[in-house]
């Protein structure tokens, strides 16, 4: 476990999470418990439910949280909330958190591959029981799917060039790391683009995670499901850190929260709101965190409550 880990965001989601002491709390993203122990500070009588689907994520929650007898840690991915809470015994509860992305932890840990820094082989299964993982992508899908992937979740301009070369380098012999496949889309964008600021395979790591991992039809099934779950004044708290995460969770919120008509013809739908936003606008790190914790730099939280 690294030491380096520091929860984004903590002080905003406690207080936006509005922790009664009774209350049933489910932490979806549970990571190194971060958050999960913040909550369980404030909580006497009430319970913490963890979840996670990385094995080393949940073996480290477990010691840091030994102390605290009213946490259940469960290994699942996220979108099975309604399978873990049937197991624990709860329908309803007042506080759902959700912390997406890659922890730290994973990302400095170079044999998980989710790293263009450090030399590893393709991985970046966030549970590593799952079969697939950028290895399986990187050789074997078609030319027209890594596009596809790299211009869907990585936004990636160069998308095509970068595919081609892949197809060609693989042909001669496998893609077998991430320093392989930093080359590749080094050499197949131009000078100008290189001299840019940031990494220029950070947008086809982010693509390659999010295929791997189902990242987004899984987010927003279980945005869904974990609102159902909510009690009158619970809330579910997602943080995101980059555009397609967080466009996902504002369209749903929004789904839940408004009306769908205009002022001249009214409602084009009779349905109860049951749902208000808490965040008007996204909650964003302050100058001092992103200072101390660099990562936190693209953070957005939202925050919804059920009526």
């Amino acid at each position: 476990m690294t030491g380096s880990h520091q929860s984004v965001l903590l002080n905003e989601v406690i207080s936006l999470l509005d922790i009664k002491s009774d209350g049933i709390y489910v932490d979806l993203t549970l990571g190194r418990a971060g958050h999960s122990q913040e909550i369980l500070k404030r909580l006497t009588t009430g319970h913490l439910i963890g979840i996670d689907q990385d094995q080393e994520a949940i073996d480290d929650s477990k010691e840091i949280l030994k102390d605290y007898p009213n946490a259940s840690i469960y290994r699942a991915n996220f979108v099975d909330i309604d399978e873990v809470l049937k197991k624990a015994g709860v329908d309803k509860v007042d506080g759902i958190l959700m912390d997406l992305g890659v922890s730290s932890p994973q990302f400095d840990n170079p044999e998980r591959g989710f790293s263009y820094r450090a030399d590893a082989k393709l991985d970046m299964r966030m549970d590593r029981t799952k079969s697939l993982d950028a290895y399986e992508v990187v050789n074997t899908y078609p030319y027209e799917r890594l596009v596809k992937i790299f211009y869907e979740y990585g936004e990636e301009r160069y998308a095509k060039e970068i595919s081609r070369r892949i197809v060609k380098e693989r042909q001669i012999s496998p893609i077998e790391t991430t320093f392989q496949l930093v080359d590749i889309v080094k050499r197949s964008k131009p000078q100008r683009e290189l001299r840019k600021q940031g990494h220029p395979a950070k947008q086809v790591f982010q693509a390659l995670r999010i295929e791997v991992n189902d990242e987004l039809n899984v987010l927003e099934a279980t945005l869904h499901k974990a609102l159902a779950h909510l009690n009158s004044k619970g809330r579910l708290a997602v943080i995101s850190f980059q555009s397609l995460e967080d466009r996902i969770v504002k369209n749903v919120f929004k789904e839940y929260s408004e009306v769908v008509g205009d002022r001249i013809e009214g409602p084009t739908e009779q349905k109860e709101i049951n749902y208000h936003l808490i965040t008007k606008k996204v909650v964003t790190p302050t100058e001092a965190e992103v200072e101390s914790n660099p990562r936190s730099k693209s953070a957005k939280l939202r925050v919804i409550e059920r009526n």
